[in-house]
């Protein structure tokens, strides 16, 4: 053994010597076993040890130098994929291409102890690609039906934050934007949850061009705001969205109150601010009242307070991603018509069950040109571009009068 704590060494059988200089002591330490001399300098042993700190440090310098450079070449692509995300209205995240991305890399490591690791770093990577994205992206035009403040608004600016919002009085404008390319793309409401379907929403989605790319949920909980200084007892008549109007039925009744329809709700509370008259209010989100300078007056005045709007994404570039494998939460949706036939509906619906696609909302709306002709709206969960999804498209077309694959998005903001 060997004691180094009062600077004297013990080595069995074996021979020391020591030498002190200043306050340090320096051993130069011999011994004799089976037939070699082991000399131990632990000055050069320090020495060495340098050495090869600066020899590591030299090469995690050329490292960072060439990664330097394939960043700059990364993100030089990322600007490529940035624009054509801003010309087709996608969204910056695309969290199924992402994971993607992290598990083929991470197959390319051969230390199974830095995987981990590895993943961490190519996550921060992506993470500080999507915002370069978001920022080459903040002028992306976003059309939506409504004012500031509207429901429309708020889920404009959940789904593209940094963006220009382009306010339409109506559905067909808000749609017919993207399609002309005066915006990159359209949010509009699917369904509410109380309410049920959008049905002008509905007929676009099936007569025209653009496809559904991202789905947001956004809660609905409707205020009733007035000017400041005004009482409830004041207000003798309320203004909305006819469907906010109906989610707020019991509670406009139990008051007495007129009901106005008007085109939305933001609108509504512009009116209220702008009207001389004090015995006027509006069901609107605190936000719209924040933003026409109105007080709310009593807050969640919901029938159902579980109540919910549905929004979804048109652009003009169909961005259905190529999945590695099935996730819990992909979904994809169908529009289509089928031969006026005995059974034709049952038997495209049996072709989706038997590729084991779980259908989730079936849909069905009278096509404005054929009287008694409807055409049918689907949501199922499943992954369309596997052979099996491939597949049910292929039986699906040679049996339905007119298939659409509206689009495809995965459920990482919706309930």
């Amino acid at each position: 053994m060997c004691y180094l704590g009062d600077a004297r060494l013990n080595f069995c059988r074996g021979r020391t010597k020591h030498v002190r200089k200043g306050k340090g002591v320096f051993f130069l330490i011999l011994q004799k076993i089976c037939g070699f001399i082991i000399i131990i300098d632990y000055n050069g042993f320090k020495e060495v040890i340098m050495q090869d700190i600066k020899e590591s440090r030299k090469i995690i310098n050329e490292v960072d130098e060439q990664m330097a450079r394939l960043f700059e070449k990364r993100m030089q692509a990322c600007e490529q994929i940035a624009l054509y995300k801003k010309q087709n209205g996608l969204s910056v995240r695309d969290s199924e291409r992402e994971e993607q991305v992290i598990t083929n890399n991470a197959k390319l490591i051969e230390s199974p102890a830095l995987v981990p690791y590895y993943k961490d770093f190519i996550r921060a990577t992506i993470d500080v690609s999507c915002k370069y994205q978001s920022s080459l992206m903040r002028k992306m035009r976003v059309a939506y039906c409504g004012t500031e403040g509207a429901f429309a608004h708020i889920a404009a600016k959940k789904m593209y934050p940094d963006s220009e919002y382009v306010a339409f009085s109506n559905f067909q404008d808000a749609y017919a934007a993207t399609e002309n390319g005066d915006c990159d793309c359209s949010v509009l409401p699917l369904e509410n949850s109380y309410a049920g379907e959008v049905g002008e929403v509905m007929d676009l989605i099936f007569s025209g061009a653009l496809h559904i790319n991202q789905v947001t949920d956004v809660a609905v909980v409707h205020n009733l705001i007035a000017k400041d200084g005004v009482s409830i007892e004041d207000i003798k008549t309320v203004v909305s969205h006819p469907q906010a109007l109906a989610q707020c039925e019991e509670y406009i009744k139990a008051h007495g109150f007129e009901a106005r329809a008007y085109s939305n709700t933001a609108l509504a509370a512009k009116y209220v601010a702008e009207a001389q008259d004090d015995a006027v209010a509006a069901i609107a989100s605190d936000e719209t009242a924040r933003i026409f300078g109105l007080s709310v007056l009593d807050s969640h005045i919901n029938d159902n307070l579980n109540n919910t709007t549905r929004f979804a994404a048109f652009s003009r570039a169909e961005n259905i991603p190529v999945s590695m494998g099935k996730r819990e939460d992909e979904n994809f949706i169908l529009a289509f018509t089928v031969q006026n036939e005995s059974g034709a509906l049952a038997s495209a619906l049996n072709i989706i069950g038997a590729h084991n696609f779980n259908m989730r909302t079936l849909r069905s709306r009278p096509m404005k040109d054929l009287q008694w002709n409807y055409y049918f709206y689907i949501e199922a969960e499943g992954n369309v571009r596997t052979e099996n999804g491939k597949d049910m498209l292929q039986e699906m077309s040679a049996l339905c009068a007119k298939l659409k694959l509206v689009g495809s998005y995965f459920a990482d903001n919706v309930r």
